[in-house]
């Protein structure tokens, strides 16, 4: 082998030693990022998980103020109708 060939294989050598070092440090920081953002979206979940449960209840809620509110305008009705009738035959 000559100095010029040995030369150069040890660059080469050199260069893939700095080249792994550097996707090591690249690996290194792509994987923090990654876990921050999966801890990101897990807090994320957690909150909309929570909103869901609210929504739902308030959704639940709301249902039963319009069953009670249909009940009482059925109860109205009846009651206009029967007075109309009332009314009706006082004319009659």
């Amino acid at each position: 082998m000559s100095a010029d060939t040995l030369a150069l294989l040890e660059e080469k050598v050199l260069r893939t030693v700095e080249t792994v070092q550097r996707l090591r440090r690249e690996k290194e920081v792509a994987e923090a990022a990654a876990s921050s953002g999966s801890e990101q979206l897990r807090g994320q979940v957690r909150a909309l998980e929570q909103r869901n449960a609210e929504l739902t209840k308030e959704l639940s809620g709301m249902r039963t103020e319009r069953d009670v509110l249909q009940s009482e305008q059925d109860a109205v009705r009846l009651r206009i109708e029967g007075l109309l009738k009332q009314v009706e035959s006082l004319g009659a």
